[in-house]
């Protein structure tokens, strides 16, 4: 039996600071593993996996055919799941002979989660950093959920890196404020520590039939142990903006690069009619596409379906 409870992308201000008190037992292994020298040693790299030390941290990344690579495409995961969310495109990307690369984002997966703002700009530039230390010229990029909120900024910082633009299930074109107080407390962190024991069934509310995915919750659970975890994503809540994001959305109309939105017909985590309108005023040049039997990741829920939507998008042979 599943237990659905609110994902935590919807959540909001009332999961981080809202409802009762809970309280985790002294021996708990929550946001116990600090992610340093020895805990990256510790872990079994799959194929083209590394880790490589930028700006504002070590980064865990993957690349496939990356030899003589100038142009890549890029997955960039979403709000709390790290980059093996993107593993399905990656695996049928790399198939198709593609240099491809994916990351974890600061404060996820096996990435640093280090002790500053998690804004789009952070992240933003950690793509970029990454992209420069893998001598890559330009990118497809693709933002799956809160990551069609990087792909945005990193195509406001440097246009000229982008090749175009694919946004699934984007959460980038909603109205949201930046927080009055950005800084995050320790009571802050605490609260949503106390409420970790439910935040794993949760995700399962990402799919609209989540019992094609029975061991989703336990791979998230696996996440909660990192220390930091609580406060990147609290941060990253407090962060967002759409000032900025509907400023470069603009500017996007305007440019030649090419924008693609990519829709799971069932979403009820980013509902495209909240904003559908808003988009259509920003962006009415994009080409836009609805994915039958799917939530909010289409790309795992209705795989042959993204995967033909990709091979018309990239050209793939």
């Amino acid at each position: 039996m599943i237990r659905r409870v609110m994902p935590l992308l919807n959540l909001g201000v009332a999961m981080f600071f809202g409802g009762a008190a809970l309280s985790v037992s002294a021996d708990s292994p929550y946001e116990s593993v600090t992610k340093d020298a020895a805990f990256r040693a510790s872990i079994e790299l799959p194929d083209g996996a590394a880790f490589v030390a930028l700006s504002e941290g070590v980064t865990y990344y993957r690349l496939a055919n990356g030899e003589s690579c100038t142009t890549a495409d890029v997955l960039v995961h979403g709000f709390s799941v790290p980059s093996y969310i993107w593993d399905p495109t990656y695996n049928f990307l790399v198939s198709k002979g593609r240099c491809v690369v994916t990351l974890d984002l600061y404060g996820r997966g096996f990435s640093d989660n280090p002790d500053v703002d998690y804004t789009d700009q952070l992240f933003a530039t950690q793509v970029l950093e990454l992209l420069d230390h893998l001598t890559i010229e330009k990118a497809n990029l693709l933002g799956l959920s809160n990551g069609g909120r990087v792909v945005s900024q990193l195509a406001g910082l440097a246009p000229e890196r982008v090749e175009q633009l694919i946004y699934v299930a984007s959460s980038g074109f909603r109205d949201v404020s930046r927080a009055a107080n950005v800084a995050v407390s320790q009571a802050e962190i605490d609260e949503l520590v106390a409420r970790y024991p439910e935040l794993p069934a949760g995700q399962l509310s990402d799919f609209k039939d989540p019992t094609n995915f029975q061991d989703w919750d336990d791979k998230y659970a696996e996440l909660l142990v990192h220390k930091g975890f609580a406060r990147a994503l609290i941060s990253t809540r407090k962060n967002h903006d759409s000032g900025e994001l509907d400023r470069i959305h603009a500017q996007l109309q305007a440019s030649d690069i090419p924008v693609t939105t990519i829709w799971g017909d069932s979403d009820t985590v980013v509902v495209y009619a909240g904003f559908a309108e808003k988009l259509e005023r920003l962006l009415p040049r994009r080409v836009e596409h609805f994915v039958p039997a799917s939530g909010h990741l289409p790309h795992m829920e209705n795989q042959p379906h993204v995967e033909a939507l990709l091979t018309d998008i990239l050209v793939l042979k």
